[in-house]
């Protein structure tokens, strides 16, 4: 398949922005001071986050269910999504007035199961079912199959990919300054990539297209450099909104020909840069939100003195998860780690500890230890905080000097992953 085969034509683009003008808002378009002059270039941020969703899928998901015929809707809607797709779904069908089914993983949390009921009201059925995304997945298929429902795809289809590129139409018409240089698209399932590339390699051929993915996800970057739709083993599920084992067949095709390149970002980093977006601008994202700004770092020196875009995909980021947001921060920026340390058993040890190895401005946020009988030494588990990254070796140094004996634990996943 080449890209020319598949019909995603100007006209049927312009045709989905006009059905969209009165359902999913035109978002802005804003100017980033703070990040313009961080990277010394004119950073704009397409705010999707800020639409009646808190995220670009109602696009897709709205186009692809008011395409269908008058029959096709009177059998009812399906679809099945854990996130930021059944929201859209959810508030399509309610526009519309048409039945639908949203198939969600029984691990769902009710946060997210609130809302697509919010938005979906009476014209909405929710259905727990298994544990992954995958049983939701098939369970949806299975039910659209055997009732003639339409199942509506969260990215591998063309009336989708045509909703979600009127965010590009939108960038493009809003761009005070034309050409941009550079467009950096967050990639999960592949339609927000293939619709907004697809446009822009039409009406500004000259704009660097990056596409981002999740370190721990690579879907599309893997499937390209294979030449072929590959899926992972493997995953990543942190990054929710754009972490898939592949990609659509569909998306693939169109992506490895309209994207200049695809980058990994590690979640780290996107931790870091959720809570850099809060703090400096009051804006809230989700890990996959947060994708296009966290690039910039692996971009300064091209996009110096440039003009650029990056589209922030979604602000649904649960509260509940903000711990763990800053712990993986803290951890990527090397200001927190953790050791086993063997403490002999005697009195006075621990304090020795405090006063001879910690520096200061060195922080314990984290102690477990149990004595143990009858042995010379007693095991603990010791999370410190540094400072700044350069605190790091002085502080190993230390434990050197004093005889510590110590195990390091960031980089044993298993024992760190219980901690974490």
């Amino acid at each position: 398949m080449v890209i020319e085969s598949i019909n995603i034509s100007a006209g049927a683009r312009l045709r989905a922005y006009k059905r969209l003008k009165d359902v999913a808002f035109p978002t802005p378009l804003q100017y980033s001071p703070h990040l313009s002059e961080r990277y010394a270039c004119n950073v704009y941020l397409k705010r999707e986050d800020l639409q009646v969703v808190r995220s670009y899928k109602i696009r897709g998901a709205y186009n692809k269910i008011s395409s269908l015929s008058s029959e096709e809707l009177a059998k009812g809607v399906v679809c099945a999504s854990a996130g930021n797709h059944a929201q859209g779904f959810a508030l399509s069908c309610a526009i519309l007035k048409v039945n639908g089914t949203v198939y969600m993983p029984a691990t769902t949390t009710k946060q997210k199961t609130d809302q697509v009921k919010m938005f979906g009201r009476e014209y909405v059925q929710i259905e727990l079912i298994g544990d992954t995304f995958d049983d939701a997945y098939h369970e949806a298929v299975k039910d659209s199959k055997q009732n003639g429902k339409a199942f509506i795809h969260p990215f591998d289809d063309i009336k989708t990919i045509e909703g979600q590129g009127t965010v590009g139409h939108e960038i493009y018409q809003d761009s005070p300054e034309k050409p941009f240089d550079y467009l950096f698209i967050p990639v999960g399932g592949g339609g927000l990539s293939a619709g907004v590339g697809s446009y822009f390699k039409e009406v500004s051929p000259s704009t660097k297209l990056i596409g981002l993915e999740p370190e721990g996800a690579p879907a599309m970057k893997t499937s390209i450099e294979n030449g072929t739709n590959t899926e992972l083993e493997t995953i990543d599920k942190f990054v929710d909104g754009a972490a898939v084992k592949k990609v659509g067949d569909i998306t693939f095709e169109i992506c490895k020909e309209v994207l200049d390149e695809v980058s990994l970002i590690p979640e780290g980093k996107i931790c870091s840069t959720i809570l850099q977006l809060y703090n400096e601008a009051a804006i809230v994202v989700e890990p996959a939100g947060a994708l296009s700004i966290a690039a910039l770092d692996f971009y300064k020196k091209q996009i110096e003195g440039k003009t650029i875009c990056c589209i922030v995909s979604g602000g649904n980021n649960d509260i509940t998860r903000m711990a763990e947001i800053t712990e993986r921060s803290l951890l990527y920026e090397r200001l927190r780690h953790y050791f086993i340390v063997r403490f002999p058993q005697r009195a006075g040890a621990l304090r020795e500890f405090l006063t001879d190895v910690l520096g200061p401005n060195d922080d314990i946020f984290f102690f477990e230890y149990k004595k143990k009988t009858s042995r010379n030494a007693g095991p603990a588990v010791i999370g410190i905080e540094l400072k700044t990254p350069e605190d790091y070796d002085p502080l190993i140094e230390r434990m050197k000097a004093n005889s510590i004996r110590y195990e390091y634990l960031n980089g044993n996943d298993d024992l760190f992953e219980y901690l974490v």
